[in-house]
């Protein structure tokens, strides 16, 4: 009988069974699985958490929708001229409440000043307050937390009865009182405020974090090779273990954001002269019957910003959990 040729490149039966050969024919083809980004081939490059974390926040729209509207107030933060030629601290008693017009689309609050001007110029002072005070927090409770998980003992037990100190202190009381006895009108009293009662939270979260990271095997595999503690907390766990650091802190920019409305509504928050949105609402609580767009702007411009930190928290948060994919 003739014998049969195998076309080139296949690969010949066994003679085992049909098991045998589909096994070797599957080997085949993940050898020749493409290679590159998405690859899963022999030479793929390798993928890491971050790199899926962002291959999944691209295809995220809650993701993309909450960017777009933190970069637009980032925008108008830094150059509120951009979109707002006035100046908010020019007012006209003979314009006061009046509802909108031609070149005033928000109408004038309860001093004749133009709602629309002061509500683009208070995205400056509360996204700075949110921003400061969320990487205050974030830097002081990281090192802390991540000390007192890494060293453990006598430190670690310090720092769980401050932390519970702390967490006893309700903030808006400690606000009352804290800010009640400053006369300044710049923002850094408020920030120091929310960063002297805000890093116990991102402690916990990050001594939690660095205490599961260090019963990793790469980091014993380090210790045993004689690397030094700062060696493995700057190149091992630290790394791994700022992802849910990062997480809260997204979103806890927000709850910032809105406490400083809260503080500014009470009366011991930022203070005019400063333009605020906390401090547009509460004069304009007063007039909500007669005026109610004094108080729907800077409210209605509060909740958004707001609303997208806490969207864009919760992209990063699935982002970064695998259990969650």
């Amino acid at each position: 009988m003739p014998e049969s040729k195998e076309p080139d490149g296949a690969i010949a039966p066994t003679g085992a069974g049909g098991a045998m050969d589909l096994a070797a024919t599957e080997g085949s083809t993940l050898d020749k699985a493409p290679e590159g980004p998405g690859g899963t081939g022999p030479s793929a490059p390798a993928r890491s958490l971050w790199s899926d974390a962002w291959r999944e926040l691209r295809r995220n729209p809650v993701f993309i929708i909450s960017g777009l509207i933190i970069v637009f107030l980032v925008v108008i933060s830094i150059w509120p001229s951009l979109i707002a030629s006035g100046n908010p601290l020019d007012c006209d008693l003979a314009n006061a409440q009046k509802s909108s017009s031609s070149g005033h689309p928000f109408g004038f609050n309860g001093q004749g000043c133009d709602v629309y001007t002061r509500t683009v110029y208070g995205a400056r002072a509360s996204v700075t307050v949110g921003v400061c005070a969320t990487l205050g927090v974030a830097i002081l409770g990281s090192v802390l937390g991540g000390l007192a998980g890494f060293f453990g003992g006598f430190w670690d037990a310090i720092l769980s009865r401050i932390t519970d100190v702390f967490f006893a202190i309700p903030v808006v009381l400690g606000g009352l009182v804290l800010l009640s006895v400053v006369t300044s009108n710049t923002v850094w009293p408020v920030i120091g405020f929310m960063v002297l009662l805000g890093w116990p939270q991102l402690s916990r979260i990050a001594r939690g974090s660095v205490i599961t990271a260090k019963q990793n095997d790469y980091v014993q595999a380090a210790r045993a090779l004689g690397a030094s503690n700062s060696r493995m907390l700057l190149r091992h766990i630290a790394p791994n273990a700022v992802a849910p650091v990062i997480v809260v802190a997204t979103i806890a920019l927000g709850t910032y954001i809105a406490l400083e409305a809260t503080l500014s509504y009470l009366g011991v928050g930022l203070k005019p002269p400063t333009v605020s949105w906390g401090i547009d609402i509460s004069a304009a609580s007063q007039y909500i019957r007669n005026a109610p767009h004094m108080l729907l702007w800077p409210a209605g411009a509060l909740a958004i910003t707001v609303l997208a930190f806490i969207m864009l928290g919760d992209a990063v948060r699935d982002a970064l959990d695998p259990k969650l994919r």
